[in-house]
C-alpha cells in the first residue's frame, strides 16, 4: 500500500512515500511526516500471518500485544513453580509460545525495509525471548539489533512494600491485599512506552517487552519518531494521541470489524479481516487505515467500537500520559480511513497498575443436558440430587453454583435447539474434593455422576467429562504501584549495555475513582414520538470488555437525534434495569463521548474476580454488550424507519 492511494485532509500531509532506512528520525526534508504503525496481534490466539504480511505494507513500525491478565497469571504462576524447584535454565521459555513462528518468517523483510518491531510477547521470560529472537536473526544472516525491556516483574517490590505498611487496595472491588486470603506468587506492573522509545533511539530494530501496557509499543514508537518528551507539557497532547492510537490498534482486527455489532454488513471477506495501520501525526492526531486487500472495514463505527473497548472512564491512564476521552471526534475521510482528533493529554500518574497472581485452589464443572418441557423443574430435581450426594461437603466448597443456561423454544425445529446446559460449577481450596485418582473415591465428579440413573426425564451428560476432574485456578488482584519503585531498564543484546528509564518528572497524583455523571439537559423521551417495543440493538451499537473483575460497556448511535435519545434514555438506573438479575449491587459509573455519540458505563466487579477465577461464562466481558442489545425497550418509530442494524 502506498500513501499516494490514501487521501489526507484537515491539514495533515502524508509526506514522502519512499522506502525507509534504519534509524530514520521521521523527517523528510523540512516536513515531519506521520509515523505509520501497524498492529499485528491482539493476543496469543491471533493469526500467525500478521507480522510477515504487514511487513509487506508501507509501514515504519509493527507492534503487537501477546499478553493479557489471564496469560500474566499463567506464566507468572509457572515461573514461581520453576523457581521453587530450582531453575537450572534448561527449560522451555515462559514467553508467548506462538511468537517465534510469527516473527521468524518476517525477519528478512524487516531488515530489507528498515521496519522496527516492538512487542510485549515476553511474558515472564522477556530476556529469554529476546535471546531467541537474536538467535533467529543470526541464523538468517541478518544485521538486526535486539533490545529488551525489564522492570515489569515486581513481586520483590510488592513484598517489601507490604512489610512497610503499603495497603495495595484493590482498584475494582476495594479491600486491602493483606485481607485477600491468598499469597501472591507473581506480580507484574504495567510499564509505559518510554523504555521502547529509548531502545529505538539507541538503534534497536526489535524491542521485546514483558508486561508493558497494550498501547505502549505504539506510544514508544511515536515518542521516538516525533521526538516527544513526556517531561515536557507541550508534548502531552501528542503522547496522549499516540496512547489512543495504540489503544485502537492494540487488538489488531477489532478496529477493522472484529466484534463489531454492525457485523452483518461485513460478511463479504469476513474470513480474512485485515490488520490495522495507524498514521500518527506530530500533533497527536491519528488516521486509522488497514491492510489492503482484506475483509472488514475502517469506519467511524468500527473505530468507535474499539475505542469503547476496555476503557474505564473519561480518563485513559498510561504510565507516560493520561488521555482525556470526552472530546474525541472521528471523521470518515475516505474508504477505510478514519481521522481521530480531539484527544487531550494530562501529566502521567504517579502510579501504574500492578496485577498480582495467587493460587486460588481447584475448580471443576459438570454439565447435564436437559431437553424440552419443564426445564426449571428438571434443573431443580437435578440440583436436589447432587446436593444430597454431597451432603455436608457442600460447605467445603468456596463456590458452588447450579445454573440453567438456555431455553427451549415453542415447537422446536429440532432436538438440538430444545437442549439446554445445566452447569454445576465448584471451587475449593481442598484439592481432594475435585481431583481424584480413582472414580471409586467420592468427590465432585462422582457426586454428579452417581445420580445419572435417577435423573429427570430426558437428562443426559456431556460425552467429555474432563472438566469435572478438576484443575488448579488462579486468583488475580489489581492494585496500584508507585512508578518510582520500578526498576525500569532497557537491555541491549548487541553490546551488553543497559539504560535506566526513570519515571516522568511531571507526574501527578490522581484519585482512584473518575468522575461519573448523568447527561446534561436530558430530553423527555415522549418528545421522540410513538415507539415500538423491540431489542435495543435494532438501532444501538456497542462494545464491552473487561478490566480485571470490572466490566465496561459503551453504547453508541449513528444519528444526531438518536444521540439525544440515547443520552437521555440510557441512565445508570436504566442500565441497571437492563442488567436485571445480572446486576451485583455494586457501583456503576457513567460518562459520555459526544463526538462519537456514545454513553459509557463501568460495572464494578461484574465479572466475579476476573478471567482465571470467574464462575461465569463471560469471564472477559465480551458478551455483556450483546446481552444488553438483545433486551427489549421502547424504540422511537422514526428511528426504526431507517432500518435495523
Amino acid at each position: 500500500m502506498t500513501m499516494d492511494s490514501i487521501s489526507a485532509t484537515n491539514g495533515h500531509s502524508n509526506g514522502d512515500t519512499n522506502g525507509h532506512s534504519n534509524g530514520s528520525n521521521g523527517f523528510n526534508g523540512t516536513t515531519k511526516r506521520p509515523v505509520r504503525i501497524a498492529g499485528s496481534s491482539g493476543g496469543f490466539t491471533d493469526r500467525q500471518r500478521a507480522i510477515q504480511d504487514l511487513a509487506r505494507c508501507d509501514v515504519d513500525c509493527i507492534t503487537g500485544d501477546w499478553m493479557s491478565e489471564c496469560t500474566m497469571s499463567w506464566h507468572g504462576a509457572a515461573k514461581s513453580e520453576i523457581l521453587a524447584k530450582g531453575d537450572t535454565g534448561d527449560r522451555p521459555g515462559l514467553y508467548d509460545p506462538s511468537f517465534m513462528a510469527n516473527v521468524t518468517p518476517a525477519l528478512p523483510l524487516l531488515a530489507e525495509k528498515g521496519i522496527k518491531l516492538a512487542v510485549n510477547a515476553g511474558a515472564s521470560d522477556t530476556e529469554m525471548l529476546a535471546k531467541a529472537v537474536q538467535a533467529a536473526v543470526k541464523d538468517a544472516g541478518l544485521n538486526l539489533k535486539v533490545a529488551w525491556v525489564q522492570g515489569d516483574e515486581v513481586l520483590d517490590v510488592v513484598n517489601r512494600l507490604l512489610k512497610q505498611g503499603e495497603k495495595f487496595e484493590n482498584i475494582c472491588f476495594g479491600g486491602e491485599l493483606k485481607d485477600w486470603g491468598f499469597d501472591p506468587v507473581a506480580a507484574q506492573c504495567y510499564l509505559g512506552g518510554a523504555g521502547i522509545a529509548e531502545a529505538l533511539r539507541q538503534g534497536a530494530d526489535i524491542v521485546i517487552c514483558g508486561r508493558v501496557a497494550d498501547a505502549a509499543p505504539t506510544i514508544g514508537a511515536s515518542m521516538w519518531w516525533h521526538g516527544w518528551n513526556r517531561d515536557d507539557a507541550k508534548d502531552l497532547d501528542g503522547i496522549a494521541g499516540s496512547l489512543i492510537a495504540g489503544h485502537l490498534i492494540e487488538c489488531s482486527s477489532y478496529v477493522c470489524g472484529g466484534y463489531y455489532s454492525g457485523f452483518k454488513d461485513l460478511f463479504n471477506g469476513c474470513e480474512n479481516i485485515g490488520f490495522p495501520i495507524a498514521e500518527i501525526f506530530a500533533d497527536g492526531t491519528c488516521a486509522i487505515t488497514k491492510e489492503p486487500g482484506t475483509g472488514g472495514e475502517i469506519s467511524v463505527g468500527t473505530v468507535a467500537s474499539q475505542l469503547l473497548y476496555e476503557i474505564q472512564g473519561p480518563q485513559y491512564y498510561g504510565s507516560d500520559v493520561v488521555a482525556v476521552l470526552e472530546g474525541i471526534n472521528m471523521v470518515q475521510e475516505g474508504k477505510d480511513r478514519v481521522l481521530v482528533t480531539g484527544v487531550k493529554g494530562k501529566p502521567p500518574p504517579t502510579t501504574t497498575k500492578v496485577g498480582l497472581t495467587a493460587h486460588g485452589g481447584y475448580q471443576a464443572e459438570f454439565h447435564f443436558y436437559l431437553v424440552g418441557l419443564d426445564l426449571e423443574q428438571k434443573a431443580e430435581w437435578t440440583e436436589k440430587q447432587v446436593r444430597a450426594s454431597m451432603g455436608k461437603n457442600v460447605d467445603r466448597f468456596s463456590c458452588l453454583k447450579f445454573t440453567l443456561n438456555g431455553s427451549s423454544p415453542e415447537d422446536p425445529k429440532n432436538q438440538d435447539v430444545a437442549t439446554v446446559d445445566f452447569r454445576v460449577f465448584a471451587q475449593t481450596k481442598d484439592r481432594s474434593l475435585v481431583i481424584k485418582d480413582s472414580m471409586e473415591v467420592p468427590g465432585f465428579n462422582r457426586w454428579c455422576l452417581e445420580n445419572f440413573l435417577q435423573s429427570c426425564p430426558g437428562a443426559t451428560i456431556e460425552n467429555d467429562i474432563r472438566q469435572s476432574a478438576g484443575k488448579p485456578f488462579y486468583e488475580y488482584w489489581a492494585a496500584l504501584l508507585k512508578q518510582d519503585e520500578i526498576n525500569h531498564k532497557v537491555q541491549f543484546l548487541w553490546d551488553g549495555q543497559s539504560v535506566d528509564v526513570p519515571p516522568s518528572k511531571i507526574m501527578e497524583l490522581y484519585t482512584t475513582r473518575q468522575w461519573s455523571y448523568e447527561t446534561k439537559d436530558p430530553l423527555p423521551l415522549s418528545s421522540f414520538g410513538p415507539t415500538t417495543r423491540g431489542p435495543l440493538g435494532w438501532r444501538v451499537l456497542g462494545r464491552s470488555g473487561d478490566k480485571a473483575s470490572d466490566a465496561n460497556i459503551g453504547f453508541f448511535v449513528r444519528e444526531a437525534d438518536e444521540w439525544d435519545w440515547l443520552r437521555s434514555f440510557m441512565t445508570v438506573e436504566k442500565f441497571i434495569q437492563l442488567l436485571g438479575p445480572e446486576y451485583n449491587g455494586k457501583l456503576v459509573e457513567r460518562f459520555e463521548i459526544p463526538g462519537i455519540k456514545a454513553v459509557h458505563f463501568l460495572a464494578h466487579d461484574h465479572l466475579d474476580r476476573s478471567y482465571n477465577a470467574t464462575s461465569t461464562y463471560d469471564g472477559l466481558g465480551k458478551n455483556l454488550c450483546e446481552y444488553l442489545r438483545a433486551k427489549y425497550i421502547d424504540i422511537p418509530n422514526s428511528f426504526l424507519r431507517r432500518g435495523r442494524i
